[in-house]
C-alpha cells in the first residue's frame, strides 16, 4: 500500500474530489488552509493581505496498483493550469489499523 498526498491550490478543490471519486478513490483526509510556498518559484500561499492565496491538501492510502493511474492524473491537472500548481508525494505504508 502507498500513501499519497496531494496540495493545491484551494481554486481546485473540486476537481480534486472530482478526480478522487472518478478513480474509485474513496477514503481520504481533507486539509483546509495550509500554508506554504512551491519549491520551483512558487509564490507564497498564506491567507494575508500579502500573499491571500490558500492550499488544501488530501492524503489517502491506495493499492500499489492504483498510484500509477492517480500520478498520472494529477499531472494532467497540473498542466491545465500550471500557475495554479498542484503537487503529490508518495510514501511506503508498512502497518494500518
Amino acid at each position: 500500500m502507498k500513501s499519497v498526498m496531494i496540495v493545491f491550490n484551494q481554486a481546485n478543490t473540486e476537481r480534486v474530489e472530482y478526480m478522487l471519486d472518478k478513480l474509485g478513490i474513496n477514503g481520504f483526509t481533507f486539509f483546509e488552509q495550509v500554508q506554504g510556498r512551491g519549491t520551483n518559484g512558487g509564490q507564497p500561499h498564506r491567507g494575508t493581505h500579502t500573499w491571500p492565496e490558500m492550499n488544501s491538501a488530501v492524503i489517502t492510502v491506495v493499492e500499489d496498483d492504483q498510484v500509477q493511474d492517480l500520478m498520472k492524473t494529477i499531472h494532467k491537472l497540473d498542466l491545465r493550469n500550471e500557475e495554479v500548481g498542484v503537487r503529490a508525494f508518495v510514501w511506503n505504508i508498512e502497518q494500518t489499523v
